[in-house]
């Protein structure tokens, strides 16, 4: 016979807390199944998604200069563009799910935007002629359609991204101790999964694209996210949702951004008064001083106007924290943005047979990337992470911080690499005869690429995830889409700020006129130079990144 206590013990074990099942009722453990349900999540949208994405991106530079006909520089910074705004947007489509719409409703509206984009990309592709050499300029209508559908595709994406991956981790209760420890290994699998997406379209799609039609490269992702979004509606009565706001409930937005207001009102207010405030909103807290200026929105206001919860100054103080760690990680997301665009203009310059009578696009050595990843991600989480456990004693091995810092300093490793190897390029040009031969395919394999995209995979497995991780955990709960955003966001304000790096270089060192760093004629270029002084921002971001993080607190989840 079981007391009103067990009852009310087992109740709370059957049911997930702040969660619901397709119904609005509250989520059953044994109704809403945590990975089973994300394999729904991750294979209806998140992997055609990346495929989509990366059907795009990872070949783009090819298509600017050969069929639009653009120079190196420009091209590469319209790539780093398009993938810093589209990495940038996904704060305002994070806002509207967590304010208006949430993020199931969320993903469903920018997946059809991001159909929508891939049609119009498809069709702008059909108007020029397949060909990664540069023939005539198209016109300006092509030109206006094909940007229209990019940047439409961004926008696409701007929902999609920051709530497919919070979507995916919401299916794990944070406060249960078992399904916390799973959600740790949700985002290695998470990018594992990805990852193998990632492989199958830069082998398989990128060489219809260069071989075969370029229309048909754009036009496969397209067909794949159509079939991926029946695929995650059908997956909707396994899903665990987050409970909708009540109506006289205040919008997170709204009562974080008072939390702001009232602190600067009550600027003024005496700490003694700030001091007793603090202790009686939160007796627990171990430092009543740190970030004081917000703990003044505990006070009440001469005007009589209600003060703040402690929750909200809480909530408030953990979103300023992260902006500090925010702003170290762009010293990584810079040389991450070269893969794209440099590392596969060197491509094209060496011998791409890798066996005999096998000739890959230089792209296609982008998969290496997501290959190293799907390799040490198995190691990573059934060797290190218990290795970890034992050790440190962290239910996830190691802090998400120190996964960051690891993968910055691997990141500086990899321009070092990458630099050695252009150099040993351009020594090699020089040697036979071919800095002013930029067509002739010269002697050096493509094979000596190949540790520097490894590198950054395994940098890619460190800070990106870790990145993922960190600022999901670390935000409140109901903005959990927002703290995707910040992670994206960063790799875009990357993006931007080497988009904005190659052209002050360029201008500055002469254009193609000149002896530019980045020379159409990639054998009259720099890029060694632009490598190495990309390892010294990412060392400087990294001892940077190491004096912010040592102070820092984590967000405190009650019942784990």
């Amino acid at each position: 016979m079981t007391t009103c206590g067990e009852t009310s013990l087992l109740r709370e074990e059957e049911y997930v807390t702040d969660a619901v099942d397709h119904r609005g009722f509250s989520a059953r453990r044994s109704n809403t199944r945590r990975w089973r349900a994300d394999i729904f999540v991750l294979a209806g949208v998140e992997v055609a998604e990346r495929f989509a994405h990366y059907g795009i991106g990872s070949n783009l530079i090819s298509y600017l200069t050969g069929p639009l006909g653009q120079s190196t520089a420009v091209a590469a910074a319209n790539v780093n563009a398009w993938s810093g705004i589209s990495t940038i947007l996904p704060v305002l489509g994070a806002f509207v799910a967590d304010a208006f719409l949430g993020r199931y409703r969320t993903i469903i509206i920018a997946s059809l935007i991001y159909v929508l984009g891939l049609a119009f990309l498809t069709s702008s592709a059909f108007m020029i002629p397949n060909t990664t050499e540069v023939t005539s300029s198209p016109s300006s209508f092509v030109n206006a359609l094909f940007f229209f559908s990019l940047y439409l595709v961004a926008i696409g994406q701007s929902g999609h991204k920051p709530c497919v991956q919070a979507f995916g981790a919401d299916q794990f209760d944070e406060k249960n101790l078992q399904e916390y420890r799973d959600r740790s290994s949700f985002f290695n699998w998470w990018y594992f999964s990805i990852c193998a997406g990632i492989s199958l379209v830069i082998l398989v799609v990128v060489y219809i694209q260069e071989y075969v039609s370029w229309a048909l490269g754009f036009g496969i992702p397209c067909v794949f996210m159509v079939i991926s979004l029946v695929l995650f509606v059908l997956g909707r009565r396994l899903y665990r949702y987050s409970k909708r706001r009540q109506v006289e409930e205040t919008n997170p937005f709204t009562r974080i951004g008072r939390v702001f207001l009232l602190a600067f009102k009550n600027q003024r207010l005496s700490s003694s008064e700030l001091c007793i405030a603090e202790l009686e909103a939160n007796p627990s807290q171990d430092s009543p001083e740190e970030l004081s200026f917000l703990n003044k929105a505990l006070l009440v206001p001469n005007d009589g106007e209600m003060s703040c919860k402690s929750r909200d100054v809480e909530d408030a103080t953990a979103l300023v924290k992260l902006i500090p760690v925010w702003l170290t990680t762009l010293s990584y997301a810079i040389p991450y943005a070269q893969y794209m665009t440099f590392f596969t203009k060197q491509g094209v310059t060496m011998e791409r047979t890798i066996f005999p009578g096998v000739m890959i696009p230089p792209a296609s050595l982008q998969a290496l990337i997501s290959l190293s990843i799907i390799v040490f991600v198995l190691i990573y989480d059934r060797v290190l992470v218990p290795m970890g456990k034992s050790i440190t004693k962290d239910p996830c091995g190691i802090t998400t911080l120190k996964r960051i810092g690891t993968g910055m300093v691997i990141a500086t490793l990899t321009m070092v690499v990458a630099a050695l190897v252009e150099s040993k390029r351009l020594k090699t040009a020089k040697e036979h005869g071919l800095i002013d031969q930029p067509n002739i395919t010269g002697p050096m394999s493509i094979w000596w690429l190949f540790p520097q995209y490894i590198l950054l995979g395994l940098a890619d497995l460190h800070t990106l995830v870790g990145m993922q991780e960190f600022f999901y955990s670390q935000v409140p709960t109901e903005l959990r889409s927002i703290g995707m955003a910040l992670y994206l966001s960063a790799l875009g304000v990357g993006s931007l700020l080497s988009s904005l790096l190659i052209s002050l270089i360029d201008l500055t060192t002469g254009g193609d006129a000149g002896d530019s760093w980045f020379n159409s004629n990639l054998n009259r270029a720099h890029l060694d130079y632009f490598y190495y002084l990309l390892a010294v921002v990412s060392a400087v971001g990294f001892f940077t990144f190491l004096f912010i993080s040592r102070s820092y607190t984590y967000r405190r989840v009650d019942g784990v």
